[in-house]
């Protein structure tokens, strides 16, 4: 929502596009990929698509990009994906990036924490930047691609699946239409037509605590610091969170009360007295303009599965999950990098159809754990009863005399899953007593000329210390480094060592002393070990 007298696009600090409906042919040929939804995740599967040069049509029932700040903290695995993609300078020019987070309980600081950063890593653990943003910058990269075909305001209303190919019927201001596809990725968030249209819900568990967000332009000079205030004087008895963003916006999030009407917080005059509470509350006397405003509940929901048939859902169509910890945005861009790569190998022949089953038990799997870690502080910050409230602020009172009980209150920020239940990860080599496992996000580090993350190519690569016995593989490429230095000691590697990285930079295998036998196999195996089936 926005101001009285304020258009709903009517933004302080940005100016939203308008897309018209496609000129769109009479006829046309089955494509490859359709994507639903042309927000930060499904851009970033076209992305990733065309990449490895597949063609895609994405799809989306709005004119413009989601208004408000919405999602606005990217991580540093996010950061590796955006990079990847060719995407991530635009990002870097205007986001804030930041390490730190403070706690306070009744206005008194109780917690100060730093997420791991160190001069091996090419990125920040976090930045911000407002939704808008994240997801013009993305639409440069879509424009530009010869690969990517966008058609705004056009609506999937219809979905049949067939051997071999899905149908959606789409309906658009110059018609309804039906376009054929061998595959879809839905990508068009919590009340996903496609989910509905498949017969799908989301399935777990609604949390009571509820959020009004509200973005606020001031000139504060505080740091970019994740600030969360327990039981302040501004909202005794709840909880508010504070970011800071570019343009001078500051996005301010704070609890309801226990029966406190939402109808009631959202009309402006309540928003504009609780936020100037908050304002007073962190010593900000001087002006402000109140630029948008918007009401969240913290749920942790998902699918049983996120394959139906030939539909994959990736984003808020596939999980919902509590905004602590900044998971929501960041595990949708993992899921969207994971199926986009997946599909492209199939689709160009390069693997098995087994390949893509492996997109729910990793993607499912990550959003398993972000519940497991955001259904903690999800208790803490919103506790679900007058129970968990006593022993919420117990700790709290505690941490006021002993620095140690501080660490409740940190809130577990988002780090990337691994994937080593995968079954396409191979098991470890008992050879390593150190490094990154097979499963995890490849550890980024510094070299003399840049970093590590730079040489990595878009398939698959092998990061080879010392000179390994090789495979002539089409499409693997090598990162040759020596068998000693900062590369060999985080990778716990020695003269043959290598690391198989996958083409979303997870690792897919290791090997103490490898051979090109070894790195045949291990290949063979992730990529399904065979051609197309269907």
């Amino acid at each position: 929502m926005r101001p009285a007298g304020r258009g709903e696009l009517d933004s302080l600090y940005f100016d939203y596009p308008h897309f018209d409906p496609p000129s769109r042919p009479a006829s046309e040929e089955p494509c490859p990929v359709a994507i639903v939804g042309a927000g930060p995740v499904g851009m970033v599967a076209a992305l990733t698509l065309a990449q490895h040069g597949l063609r895609c049509v994405l799809l989306d029932n709005k004119a413009t990009f989601n208004d408000g700040s919405r999602a606005i903290c990217i991580s540093r695995s996010s950061f590796h994906i955006l990079d990847q993609l060719g995407v991530v300078a635009r990002f870097l020019d205007k986001s804030l990036g930041w390490t730190l987070g403070r706690s306070f309980f009744r206005g008194r600081q109780i917690l100060e924490f730093a997420m791991p950063d160190s001069a091996n890593e090419k990125f920040r653990p976090m930045y911000n930047l407002h939704q808008q943003y994240i997801e013009a910058f993305l639409w440069e990269a879509v424009a530009q691609s010869p690969l990517i075909e966008a058609r705004w305001q056009s609506e999937v209303v219809a979905l049949e699946a067939a051997p071999g190919q899905v149908t959606l019927g789409v309906q658009d201001p110059n018609g309804r239409y039906d376009l054929q596809a061998q595959w879809v990725i839905a990508a068009d968030g919590a009340r996903s037509a496609v989910r509905r249209l498949c017969g799908l819900r989301l399935k777990g568990d609604n949390h009571e605590g509820r959020y009004v967000i509200a973005d606020v332009q001031m000139a504060h000079d505080y740091p970019t610091i994740r600030r969360a205030l327990f039981d302040p004087a501004s909202r005794p008895g709840g909880t508010v969170l504070i970011h800071r963003q570019p343009d001078d916006i500051w996005r301010i999030d704070y609890q309801l009360h226990e029966g406190e009407s939402v109808e009631e917080a959202m009309r402006e005059e309540s928003v504009r007295a609780s936020v100037s509470g908050v304002l007073r509350e962190i010593g900000h006397e001087g002006g402000w303009d109140l630029e948008w405003w918007s009401v969240y509940s913290a749920n942790t929901l998902l699918l049983d599965d996120y394959r139906h048939g030939r539909v994959f859902f990736a984003g808020d169509s596939a999980h919902i999950v509590p905004i602590f910890g900044v998971r929501g945005l960041n595990n949708g861009i993992a899921d969207a990098h994971n199926i986009g790569w997946k599909i492209a190998a199939v689709i160009k022949d390069q693997a098995g159809d087994a390949l893509l089953d492996s997109y729910t038990p990793e993607r499912r799997g990550a959003t398993l754990d972000v519940f497991a870690n955001a259904t903690k502080s999800t208790r803490f910050m919103t506790p679900p009863s007058h129970g968990w409230r006593i022993m919420r602020d117990a700790a709290l009172s505690l941490a006021l005399t002993r620095e140690s009980a501080g660490a409740l209150a940190n809130p577990r920020q988002m780090t990337p899953y691994s994937y080593a239940d995968s079954p396409l990860t191979a098991a470890d080599d008992e050879g390593f007593a150190s490094g990154p496992v097979p499963g995890a996000m490849v550890q980024d580090v510094a070299l003399a000329d840049g970093y590590l993350s730079d040489r990595l190519g878009k398939d698959f690569t092998l990061i080879a210390f010392g000179a390994p016995a090789l495979p002539d593989q089409p499409g693997l490429s090598v990162v040759s480094l020596p068998s000693t230095g900062a590369a060999a000691e985080t990778y716990g590697a020695q003269e043959g060592s290598a690391y198989l990285i996958r083409p979303d930079l997870h690792i897919a295998a290791r090997w103490r002393q490898a051979s090109s036998e070894k790195i045949r196999k291990a290949l063979e195996s992730v990529m399904a070990q065979a051609r197309k089936t269907a």
